[in-house]
């Protein structure tokens, strides 16, 4: 449990479940108040079939309430965090481009509840209910402005505006797309120039494969044979950089230009009290890259005598989960 964690509430309350779905890996928790009892976690299915990633997503769930001892009557009920746009009422996900199998609709809330026989089931967006965590039990609570930034795979964002997350339409707070480089590096959404081109894991591997085509010299993918991995981790990135790899520092600085640019312009706009890094790689990093990110920052702040606070995440990889946890208590 992470430091700082609140030690939970009256054993009466019902569990609640909550799924944090990414591009690499399924965290599923259960909740009872405030007080995690049990979690799974597997590798997100690469077989590009979302109904391989339901599958996952159920056996994490029944790996869950087998560690508690409890059955689905228990349960009061579901959330789901997941990339993409989400279509609240309905259920579904839409261009979750970095999940397997998810480019197109996937009726994810229907199918899950179906499968548990009719259980409520919520969605949100991963990192709007990361950053719900956050506020709620983490390094957001004493801030009722604040904007949570989730670096991962690809590059999410969230937004808690006067205490309360912040949905819009189904899509506020997609930080990862906005542009910072007009007609500059292609996105995984297709379009040129997003933040999530030069701070989004999935790019920066791409560039980094890129830049090795063209000669130049890294470790990162020897550390990434060795561990028998797939794709470029935030931990191999972590240990590049521990061995002074110049094609790491390379891809990071530009990750820490783009977000710095990024941030500056949406605290001009919304005039934040704080911001929390997150994700994989923002909560590898560690307070170095919060560091580079917030000088880079100060040139561009139009109140720049009142800068937002910028935090990590208290409760690191399991914000998600447990936000979506807490998700599942609120009336549909």
């Amino acid at each position: 449990m992470p430091p700082g964690y609140p030690s939970g509430v009256a054993g009466a309350q019902r569990i609640t479940l909550g799924v944090d779905l990414g591009g690499t890996k399924i965290q599923t928790v259960a909740l009872r108040g405030l007080q995690t009892l049990a979690s799974a976690r597997v590798p997100t299915p690469q077989s590009g079939v979302a109904d391989d990633v339901i599958e996952a997503i159920l056996g994490t769930i029944h790996t869950t309430l087998a560690q508690v001892g409890c059955d689905a009557s228990a349960v009061e009920g579901v959330g789901i965090g997941s990339p993409g746009e989400i279509d609240i009422a309905a259920g579904v996900v839409t261009q979750a481009a970095n999940v397997p199998g998810f480019s197109a609709s996937v009726r994810l809330g229907p199918l899950v509840s179906e499968a548990l026989g009719g259980m409520k089931v919520r969605i949100d967006n991963d990192v709007r209910v990361g950053v719900l965590g956050e506020h709620r039990v983490g390094a957001g609570r004493p801030y009722a402005n604040m904007l949570g930034v989730w670096l991962g795979t690809g590059v999410g964002g969230g937004l808690i505006l006067d205490g309360e997350l912040h949905d819009g339409r189904g899509a506020a707070g997609e930080i990862g797309h906005v542009v910072v480089k007009p007609n500059g590096r292609k996105c995984g959404c297709g379009r040129r120039g997003c933040l999530e081109a030069y701070a989004g894991r999935a790019r920066m591997e791409r560039r980094a494969r890129k830049l090795v085509k063209r000669g130049q010299d890294t470790v990162l993918f020897e550390i990434m044979r060795e561990e028998s991995k797939e794709r470029l981790t935030s931990g191999i990135y972590v240990k590049a950089l521990k061995h002074g790899d110049e094609l790491t520092k390379q891809l990071l600085a530009d990750a820490a230009w783009a977000l710095a640019l990024a941030l500056a312009s949406a605290q001009n706009l919304l005039d934040l009290d704080a911001i929390v890094l997150g994700g994989g790689m923002g909560d590898k990093l560690g307070q170095a890259f919060v560091d580079q990110v917030v000088k880079q920052m100060a040139p561009h702040l139009f109140a720049d005598d009142h800068p937002p606070v910028v935090l990590h995440t208290e409760l690191g990889d399991l914000s998600g989960a447990v936000g979506a946890a807490l998700l599942a208590a609120e009336p549909m």
